[in-house]
């Protein structure tokens, strides 16, 4: 399980939990701006009862090219409208799925698992490349070209990505249904000192877009109240 502490991600470990799922949990500390949203995994993590949760240290700083990694500002919006873009925006880290995925599918054949479970989503999305249904197809085709467990026909790995079809609203209303505590997780790009959200990031907007679709208030804390 990909688990970034955010919305998303958190949303999908309750379903694979409901699924009847054992999970095995993967962070990263892959260079990003704040330790937010790691601080967030964990406590997820803990209060969820993964199986075990890794931390995994990597560094993207070495090349940048994303607000998220470089000396770059994180784009601010007073609307979610604002959002949608026909071009990707400057917070996508390249590569960055593909990347985390990597680090999954290693994990996943040290422990013995078949199934890898992430929170990438292509509605109400920042348009990312790496968040689209052909590229989970075809990663899932990679990988199984890519492991001994799989090249022996031991089992077919796949990569479950619930969420893909899903509005925030719709993932919101999902992890309520499921019993997600959201007050443990945090999504923005640019929290402050005290890990407040920024709410006019990307993210922060598309998150309380999605809250205030499914008619209930985002338990987090925003800089601006």
């Amino acid at each position: 399980m990909l688990l970034s502490g955010g919305l998303d991600s958190t949303t999908v470990l309750a379903i694979a939990k409901d699924r009847g799922f054992a999970p095995y949990a993967l962070s990263f500390r892959y260079g990003q701006r704040h330790s937010v949203e790691l601080e967030a995994a964990q406590r997820v993590a803990q209060t969820m009862s993964v199986v075990r949760h890794v931390v995994a240290d990597i560094d993207l700083r070495v090349f940048g090219g994303s607000a998220l990694t470089d000396d770059i500002s994180v784009p601010k919006h007073e609307s979610v409208d604002e959002v949608a873009s026909t071009s990707v925006p400057i917070t996508y880290v390249p590569a960055r799925n593909t990347v985390f995925l990597s680090y999954a599918l290693a994990y996943a054949e040290v422990v013995g698992a078949f199934d890898i479970f992430t929170g990438i989503t292509a509605v109400d999305y920042s348009g990312y490349p790496d968040c689209r249904p052909e590229y989970v197809e075809a990663y899932e085709k990679m990988a199984n070209l890519a492991t001994r467990a799989a090249v022996e026909g031991k089992q077919r790995l796949r990569i479950h990505s619930p969420l893909i079809e899903m509005s925030k609203a719709d993932i919101v209303r999902e992890g309520l249904r499921l019993g997600v505590d959201y007050s443990l997780t945090s999504s923005c790009y640019d929290p402050d000192e005290q890990g407040r959200a920024c709410g006019h990031c990307d993210t922060c907007l598309l998150r309380l877009k999605g809250f205030s679709e499914a008619g209930v208030t985002d338990p987090i804390r925003y800089q601006d109240a």
